[in-house]
């Protein structure tokens, strides 16, 4: 089906779901273009990101169910790219045509998964002439997740030690690149499949986490990045220097891999991320310099949502899956 053209019909498609629940809940729908309020832009999305927290949510798991049950039915998505085809009142900073990547509707309003977005303009960022737009939807939340753990909860430095669990998946894969550009020495758990794919990245070792008990390969280590939880973070507790710092980022487990830190007396932390488009800034010119690089998947079609949800929920994706929603 061709994409809805505003200028003719006024509507668009877009994916919601009017209660939680298993993949099948996903649908597409068409609803009228949304516009722009004031600080607000009107993005025609080419690309929209998936992450975890999308297929959690939709089951009714964590904080953000909580927050939109009342408010069903929801569009789901905080990762878009695309181009800005309108601006609000009071937006200096973008104009119509501008190319954008942006964490957006982040936590509550959601709404990426669909041919047109409300965006804050202030959560934008410009994508580089080199990186598509397809791609470029694979960014913002993965990488802000990853660059906001590594320096300003870590505070990871040239010369440190990091140990990054599932180093290949979306956040992990950025979080690996960026802590190699920060000069760091960068340990990885991974499958074996992945191996070849994280050596391209650069990595100096890759512990096969199906043949191998990292805390037997890992001490000392100045930061643990955990982005699998659970055990697996409070194992990691053991791999930590006297003064190292583990942050783990699935908020389900958070509080109990904290307080075992706090029983170790050792230092970790939870965290969630947010937009920042001055990051997302940062980010965008390490890509335009060919220093980080995006990797995705795979491309689904908006009406391959449940089948993209599949994938995302099996959790071995490597780098990012992206919808297209031209």
């Amino acid at each position: 089906m061709e994409s809805s053209d505003p200028t003719e019909t006024g509507t668009m498609r877009h994916v919601v779901y009017d209660r939680f629940g298993e993949r099948d809940v996903l649908r597409v729908t068409e609803s009228p273009i949304p516009q722009p309020g004031e600080g607000e832009v009107l993005v025609r999305v080419h690309g929209a990101g998936l992450n975890p927290i999308d297929w959690k949510t939709r089951k009714g798991m964590g904080f953000v169910a909580t927050q939109i049950e009342n408010s069903l039915p929801w569009t789901p998505g905080y990762d878009a790219a695309g181009e800005v085809v309108e601006v609000g009142e009071g937006v200096t900073t973008l104009v119509p045509g501008d190319r954008v990547m942006g964490m957006i509707g982040f936590p509550v309003t959601g709404g990426a998964y669909a041919e047109y977005a409300i965006a804050d303009a202030e959560d934008l960022a410009i994508v580089p002439e080199e990186l598509d737009l397809i791609a470029a939807a694979g960014v913002p939340l993965a990488a802000l997740t990853a660059w906001q753990a590594l320096f300003e909860v870590a505070e990871l430095e040239s010369g440190q030690k990091i140990l990054i669990h599932a180093g290949a998946g979306g956040v992990g894969h950025f979080a690996v690149q960026f802590a190699l550009e920060r000069g760091a020495h960068v340990i990885v758990t991974a499958s074996s499949r992945n191996r070849d794919f994280l050596a391209e990245l650069g990595v100096h070792e890759v512990i096969d986490y199906h043949t191998t008990d990292f805390t037997e390969e890992c001490y000392g280590l100045d930061v643990v990045l955990d982005l699998v939880g659970g055990e697996t973070g409070k194992r990691s507790l053991q791999t930590l220097s006297d003064s190292g710092v583990l942050v783990t980022i699935p908020t389900v487990t958070a509080d109990d891999v904290v307080s075992a830190a706090e029983a170790m007396g050792v230092r970790a932390h939870g965290m969630r991320s947010r937009p920042d488009a001055f990051h997302l800034d940062e980010i965008a010119e390490l890509i335009e310099d060919g220093d980080v690089k995006v990797h995705v998947e795979q491309v689904f079609s908006l009406d391959q949502v449940q089948a993209a949800h599949e994938l995302l929920e099996g959790g071995h994706v490597r780098g990012k899956l992206v919808l297209d929603c031209r």
